[in-house]
């Protein structure tokens, strides 16, 4: 039969329609969520029987020492978790823990075995959420190629991973970026398959769907997002007055503008600025709360090296209560009960002043194997850091230099623990978070207690409650927390940290220009973009919460927004 040229036309037109209809469209945009970790949570009952305590929780029975809620201690198997100090210990971190009584008796076992009348406690277990989050915003460019970035809330993985395309080959799928410096290559591959695209991630595998959704926390507040207008913030029951931008001298224009700017701000790249939470506090008032990217009054947030002002902040507190630990106190005879005859001559003179100023002189080099970089430690499994770190070589003499090294305000923490015979988790529930009525929050740990180099977890509210402290010269609700000299050695401009900001005990601080003056700032800071910022001649505090860890973006907040857009506002 012979074919015509009619014929072969239509049978070319039929097979590309084949092709495309067979052909994925991947623009848009992509996400994958996973969960880690043990998943011990709900409701804790722990219950008398003749035998004595016992805990009910998670689907385990466990014995439980101690004779109430302020001693009762117990374990879990495999290491799932385990209770003590009123803190539940799970995931490498530790969160307090409030029990109630139960006002019914409860019998300790379905047959009745013990009788009526046990005495019964109950709590909830809430462990830190540790999941990972991936977004693949997919466009096409005019060569036809499929642009993309990795997006990772959480630690902003993309920075490690910088794709900059992606490829479908059949149902191959590739991320295509540079390692390092060099030129493009594969970073990882997986599958399409039923509209799934699977990519194996930081040692996981990750499956990705098509985002539909306009409210998606990718954005700041939705796509497209609403017109904001401002409302004042919740009053809650957890010590913050509240009050208007008005009431404390705020204009609220420029406000406004500046929060519709954050809203605004378009997801298009590895650096856009991520700010997941601004507040702004003013005579003692909250009158600024806004979250972003799903962020919200309770969740939590890391808040990375910020947690270091922590450290000094429980220091000044345990200081105040009467713990006799002075900044001249000797770390190696505090650490070690006694100083070794062949301890280096430099190791002798090593204070307490200089692990809170990063003075001490330990060789913190992330490049190499042996020094006491936590990256390092951590990668090479140490196990008892306060330990590890007092055999560390010294690279300089105490108090000649300052490098940033969080494992030095780690072992003040020890010998915080040290001299007051008690741990910094309970130290730091009894001297601050009670007094100061935070409740939600997750201290991470080494050498089973608070880790003192970083890495807590708090919500923004409780975050800017420590720049309130240092405002108020150490007054919370009207108890003295720590002694206005602490504030005022922990916050002074001590040493350069680098040409933006000074650093102090743990407190950075850096000068602003404000109405033909200079004023001073003191803050925590963090990777990513955690501030709680206080402005002592303005009354004014400032804390931001962000995910652009470890890009230099991150540095915005506090060195653009607060002296072009907040404090423009106030007057």
């Amino acid at each position: 039969m012979k074919t015509t040229p009619l014929a072969v036309s239509v049978l070319l037109a039929c097979a590309a329609t084949a092709t495309a209809q067979s052909t994925p469209d991947l623009t848009g945009l992509w996400g994958a969520t996973q969960r880690f970790g043990s998943d011990i949570r709900g409701p804790l009952i722990i219950y008398r029987t003749p035998d004595g305590w016992r805990a009910d929780v998670a689907g385990f029975t466990e014995p439980v020492r101690g004779n109430g809620p302020a001693t009762f201690a117990f374990e879990l198997p495999d290491a799932k978790g385990s209770l003590r100090a009123r803190h539940w210990f799970q995931g490498g971190t530790a969160t307090p823990v409030t029990f109630v009584p139960d006002p019914a008796p409860r019998s300790p076992s379905p047959a009745g075995r013990g009788g009526q009348g046990v005495r019964t406690w109950r709590a909830t277990i809430t462990p830190l959420d540790n999941r990972l989050t991936f977004y693949l915003p997919i466009s096409r460019q005019p060569d036809g190629t499929l642009r993309t970035y990795i997006r990772n809330p959480e630690r902003n993985a993309g920075v490690f991973m910088r794709a900059r395309r992606i490829e479908l080959n059949g149902n191959v799928v590739r991320l295509i970026g540079p390692r390092g410096r060099g030129p493009d290559t594969t970073l990882a591959e997986g599958r399409y398959e039923d509209g799934v695209i699977t990519l194996p991630l930081r040692g996981s595998t990750f499956d990705f769907t098509k985002i539909t959704d306009s409210s998606s926390p990718f954005y700041p507040r939705g796509n497209p997002p609403a017109r904001y207008h401002y409302t004042p913030p919740l009053q809650t029951d957890d010590g913050w007055p509240v009050a208007t931008l008005e009431d404390v001298g705020i204009a609220r224009a420029p406000i406004e503008q500046f929060v519709q700017m954050l809203i605004d701000m378009p997801m298009d790249s590895l650096s856009t600025l991520q700010i997941h939470s601004l507040l702004i506090a003013r005579h003692g008032k909250l009158v600024l709360e806004e979250y972003f990217h799903g962020a919200d009054r309770d969740q939590p947030h890391n808040l990375r090296s910020a947690s270091k002002s922590m450290l000094s902040v429980l220091i000044g507190a345990a200081m105040q209560t009467g713990v006799p630990l002075r900044i001249d106190t000797p770390v190696y005879q505090t650490m070690l009960g006694t100083v070794p005859a062949n301890l280096d001559p430099r190791k002798r003179t090593m204070t307490l002043e200089h692990l809170l100023t990063m003075t001490a002189g330990f060789n913190c080099d992330g490049n190499d194997t042996t020094s006491a970089d936590e990256d390092v430690m951590d990668q090479r499994g140490i196990e008892h850091w306060w330990a590890y770190t007092l055999d560390v070589p010294l690279v300089s003499t105490p108090g000649e230099k300052i490098f940033y090294c969080s494992t030095e305000p780690n072992l003040a923490g020890g010998m915080l623990a040290k001299v007051a015979g008690e741990s910094q988790i309970e130290m730091f529930d009894r001297l601050l978070a009670q007094p100061m009525r935070m409740r939600n929050y997750y201290l991470g740990l080494r050498d089973n207690d608070a880790y003192g180099g970083g890495g807590h977890v708090f919500t923004t509210r409780d975050f800017a409650k420590f720049a309130q402290l240092m405002v108020n010269n150490g007054r919370w609700n009207g108890k003295q927390i720590v002694s206005a000299d602490w504030v005022r050695r922990s916050t002074a401009p001590l040493r350069d940290l680098n040409a933006f900001q000074q650093y102090g005990y743990l407190w950075n601080s850096v000068a602003y220009d404000y109405q033909g003056r200079k004023i001073r700032a003191l803050f925590a800071g963090g990777n990513g973009g955690q501030v709680s910022m206080g402005i002592p001649d303005l009354d004014l505090v400032i804390a931001f919460t962000g995910g652009n860890y470890n890009d230099a973006v991150l540095f915005r907040g506090q060195r653009e927004f607060v002296p072009q857009y907040i404090l423009t506002a106030v007057k």
